[in-house]
């Protein structure tokens, strides 16, 4: 059985790789993966779709600062080459995330890709 720890940082390789296939089959079937600067995003199916359309809308790397384990728990603390930090939370069970929670500024990070920051209502 692959540790909390272990499995995190194998996810952060598939990051980096942007291979959304190998990111995707880490997680459980019905996990949920909530960046809360979004919506949540919940199931495999979803969150694949999330992580190959993140990949295509931007260049991301997670560079790892820390990486903790506590029980089922993993937890990261990352930046990225622009000076972008967050952390994020896992929930690891019998060897896949049944959840995660990301926490990151989303309005630095569109403005450091140039992409479109959100208007008012």
């Amino acid at each position: 059985m692959t540790s909390p720890k272990a499995l995190v940082a194998a996810w952060v390789e598939a990051f980096n790789r942007k291979d959304a296939d190998a990111l995707a089959a880490m997680y459980a079937e019905d996990a949920v993966n909530h960046q809360v600067a979004e919506a949540p995003v919940t199931g495999r199916a979803a969150i694949r779709r999330m992580f190959a359309d993140g990949f295509a809308g931007a260049e991301m790397i997670c560079l790892v600062e820390n990486l903790f384990e506590d029980g089922e728990w993993a937890i990261l603390e990352w930046r990225d080459p622009l000076g972008l930090r967050g952390c994020g939370f896992f929930h690891v069970v019998g060897g896949r995330i049944v959840s995660q929670r990301g926490y990151w500024d989303k309005l630095s990070f569109l403005r450091q890709h140039g992409l479109p920051l959100p208007t008012e209502p």
